[in-house]
C-alpha cells in the first residue's frame, strides 16, 4: 500500500494552511474600503489624492495657490504657548507623520499638548516648473512662519522639519533666526559628502541639467524608481512575498495597504527647486562649505543659534545618519542635542520602536525650552 513520507505530508499540510490563508486574504481584500480597513470611520479631508479617510482633524487657515498652511484641532486640555510648525519633504506627501491613529506622530504630539501647523505643497504641475528654493522658503515658508507669529502675537515659534523639508528648515533657521525659537531637524540631510548611501554616490554624478531640460518637472514615479533601486530585492519582491504571510489578518493588510498608498502618491518635483537641491547640496555639498547662497544671501549654518534637537535613524538608506548627525557639527547653538532609533527612515514615523517614545522626547524637550 502506498502511504505519503513523513515530509511529503508536512508540505502538503503547509500548502492547505497557505491555500486558507490566501483565500481569507483575497476576501479581506475584497471587503477593504479604499484601503482604510474594516475599523477606520474617519472624514476626508481631501487633500490627498488617494485618500485614507483616516488623518488627524486639521483646518486650513492659510493658503497661496496650491500651497496650504493646516492647523491641526487640539486633543489636549493644556496646551504649550508656543506653536510648531511642521514642514515636510516635497518628494512625498505629509501623511506619513499621521499615516493612521495608531501610527501617527501627529496625534500622539497633539496628545502632548503641542499645537501644531502644517505645510501641504500640494501637486506639482507645470506652473511650478522654475519655482526655486527661494520661492519656497524665503517665499511660503517665511510666509507662514510670519502669519502663525501673528496669530499667536509671537517673535519666535518653533520649527520642525522633515528630511527635505528640514534642509530647508535649517536654511530658514539660519536666514531667520529671530522668528525661530526651537529647531528640530527630523532625519534632515545636512553633509551631502557620504559614500554611506547609495543616493548619494548616484546623485554626485548625476547629470541634473539633461534630467529637467528633458522633463520640466520630474514626475513622481522617476523619484520612486530611483529609491527602489536603494533596496532592488527588498523593496520590489520581498515585501510583496511578505504580504501574502499577513493578508488574512485584516487589520495589517490594512497597514500595509496603507503604506503602498503613501509610497505611490508621490508628487512631480518642479524641476528648478530640483535641480538646484541636486547641483549646490548632493554635488556641491555648498551647505556645510558656507557657500550655499539663497537671494543673493549667504547662508551660514552658524547662525542657527537656538536650541536643536537633530533626530536620526541608524538604518536609514536615504538620509545616512552621518549626513544627519553633521547638523550638530556646524550650527552655532550651544544647546544642540541628539536622538536616535534604531530604524529604517520612514521607520522613524511609523515604526512601534517610535511610538510611544519619539513624540513625547520631542514634547519634553520643547517644554523644558518654552
Amino acid at each position: 500500500m502506498f502511504t505519503f513520507s513523513n515530509k511529503v505530508k508536512e508540505s502538503m499540510k503547509d500548502f492547505s494552511s497557505f491555500a486558507e490563508s490566501l483565500k481569507k486574504g483575497v476576501q479581506n481584500l475584497a471587503s477593504l474600503d479604499e484601503m482604510t480597513g474594516p475599523e477606520d470611520d474617519f472624514e476626508s479631508c481631501g487633500t490627498c489624492r488617494n485618500c485614507r479617510k483616516c488623518c488627524t482633524d486639521k483646518q486650513l487657515v492659510y493658503q497661496d495657490g496650491k500651497r496650504k498652511l493646516y492647523r491641526y484641532t487640539q486633543r489636549a486640555k493644556k496646551v504649550v504657548p508656543v506653536p510648531m510648525l511642521i514642514v515636510y519633504a516635497m518628494v512625498n506627501r505629509y501623511t506619513m507623520l499621521d499615516l493612521q491613529p495608531n501610527r501617527s506622530m501627529i496625534r500622539n504630539l497633539l496628545d502632548l499638548g503641542q499645537d501644531l501647523y502644517l505645510i501641504d505643497w500640494g501637486y506639482t504641475d507645470r506652473l511650478d516648473r522654475f519655482m526655486t528654493m527661494e520661492d519656497y522658503i524665503d517665499g511660503f515658508i517665511n510666509d507662514c512662519v510670519d502669519f502663525i507669529r501673528e496669530q499667536h502675537q509671537l517673535e519666535a515659534i518653533n520649527l520642525l522639519g522633515v528630511c527635505q523639508g528640514g534642509t530647508f528648515s535649517a536654511i530658514y533657521a539660519a536666514l531667520y533666526p529671530e522668528k525661530v525659537k526651537n529647531f528640530i531637524p527630523i532625519v534632515t540631510p545636512v553633509d551631502f559628502d557620504t559614500k554611506d548611501s547609495l543616493l548619494n554616490v548616484w546623485a554626485t554624478e548625476f547629470d541634473a541639467d539633461l534630467m529637467i531640460d528633458a522633463y520640466g518637472n520630474v514626475p513622481g514615479d522617476i523619484m520612486n524608481n530611483a529609491y527602489t533601486q536603494l533596496q532592488p530585492f527588498s523593496l520590489s519582491i520581498q515585501k510583496y512575498v511578505n504580504m501574502v504571510k499577513i493578508m488574512e489578518d485584516s487589520d495589517k493588510l490594512a497597514d500595509f495597504l496603507r503604506m503602498e498608498a503613501w509610497i505611490f502618491d508621490s508628487p512631480d518635483q518642479p524641476g528648478e527647486t530640483l535641480r538646484q537641491f541636486l547641483k549646490e547640496f548632493y554635488q556641491g555639498n555648498k551647505l556645510v562649505k558656507g557657500e550655499f547662497k539663497l537671494g543673493g544671501r549667504k547662508v551660514d549654518l552658524k547662525n542657527i543659534t537656538m536650541p536643536v534637537l537633530t533626530i536620526y535613524a541608524e538604518l536609514d538608506t536615504l538620509v545616512p545618519p552621518v549626513s544627519a548627525k553633521a547638523m550638530t557639527k556646524y550650527v552655532g547653538s550651544k544647546d544642540v542635542q541628539e536622538l536616535t532609533y534604531p530604524v529604517g527612515h520612514i521607520g522613524m514615523f511609523v515604526s512601534g520602536k517610535t511610538q510611544k517614545t519619539l513624540a513625547p522626547k520631542i514634547s519634553e524637550w520643547i517644554k523644558e525650552r518654552i
